[in-house]
């Protein structure tokens, strides 16, 4: 069963696609027209302002909620006790992909180091990357709506992310190198067109002597997609452990996405500091793999979506914390 079946509320996703492509340009086109580096200030600023986007949209879909459902009568919740549910699940969301996209920064970090991309081109290369997510988050959660319907399908992924989130605990002594130049997906581009080695502007392509050449933007920015993509593989399941709505599941998933940017070069500076966040990181993981294996079955199907944002919070506010407290050895 879904509250919000796509046949019904097609209009809202269409609605909620418009909004985003609006004020991410308004943000290309107005604000950040010219390449720069974004200051702390600013990207401080930004990362509120996105922040407090998605917490006004779950108080305007709690009273949605509120005013559009009556009594549930195979739940036996009341409006408030459902819209309740559903906001908190969608807080819950929220917080489960901003708190794993933390990984999805230091990938960044690496890339950028890696293509010799400057921080003023850093920001435009991260607009057209979200984009670029924004369609694949989607095309994952409309096929993620319909494999989680099957308990086979549910169980996997509920392993897989006991298993990321284990091997993020407890990490190899050889770690893989980053090595752009062996992706498969990357040689083939460089067969179709070949690359122009300078960075002189923010242009993807630049034509010489009357043939086109990639500069080393598009392919941070090719890179950038196809990191998202893996990414996403966890990320998407997790959500779907907070919830089966697909609308709270995409809204969640998209609104965090939004705030990427400005969350990268607000904490730029410092997230290597953090050294013991992987160990939060990695926890949210077990707990949400474990909630789609045996613990929302254990609670009549839903793990109470308030404990779900408090150990969530917790986890990741302890390992934060414990950076400043536990001393080196």
């Amino acid at each position: 069963m879904t509250y919000f079946p796509f046949a019904q509320y097609w209009w809202f996703y269409l609605s909620f696609i418009s909004f985003v492509l609006v004020v991410l340009s308004i943000d290309l086109g107005v604000f950040n027209k010219k390449a720069h580096t974004p200051s702390f200030k600013e990207a401080s600023l930004w990362t509120v302002v996105w922040f407090s986007l998605a917490m006004i949209f779950c108080a305007v879909f709690y009273y949605y909620c509120v005013h559009k459902f009556t009594l549930d009568p195979v739940t036996g919740f009341a409006p408030q006790e459902l819209a309740q549910l559903l906001s908190l699940q969608f807080l819950t969301g929220y917080m489960v992909e901003l708190f794993l996209s933390v990984d999805n920064i230091f990938i960044f970090i690496v890339i950028f180091n890696y293509f010799a991309i400057q921080e003023k081109y850093q920001h435009r290369i991260l607009f057209y990357g979200i984009l670029g997510a924004l369609i694949f988050r989607g095309i994952f959660i409309a096929l993620g709506s319909a494999l989680m319907s099957i308990k086979f399908v549910v169980l996997f992924f509920g392993a897989l992310l006991v298993y990321t989130g284990a091997k993020m605990m407890w990490p190899s002594n050889h770690e893989k190198e980053l090595k752009p130049e062996q992706n498969f997906f990357i040689k083939f581009l460089k067969k179709l067109m070949p690359v122009y080695p300078k960075i002189d502007n923010d242009r993807f392509f630049v034509k010489i002597k009357h043939q086109w050449h990639m500069t080393p933007l598009f392919i941070a920015l090719v890179f950038l997609e196809l990191t998202d993509i893996v990414f996403a593989i966890d990320s998407v399941p997790a959500i779907f452990a907070v919830t089966k709505e697909s609308m709270v599941v995409f809204t969640s998933n998209i609104f965090a996405i939004l705030g990427l940017r400005s969350l990268y070069f607000m904490l730029i500076g410092v997230i290597g500091k953090f050294k013991y966040l992987k160990y939060g990181l990695g926890f949210v993981l077990v707990f949400v793999g474990n909630k789609m294996l045996w613990l929302n079955d254990a609670y009549g199907g839903h793990f109470p979506a308030g404990y779900s944002l408090l150990i969530i919070t917790g986890a990741i506010g302890l390992s934060i914390l414990a950076t400043f407290f536990v001393k080196k050895r």
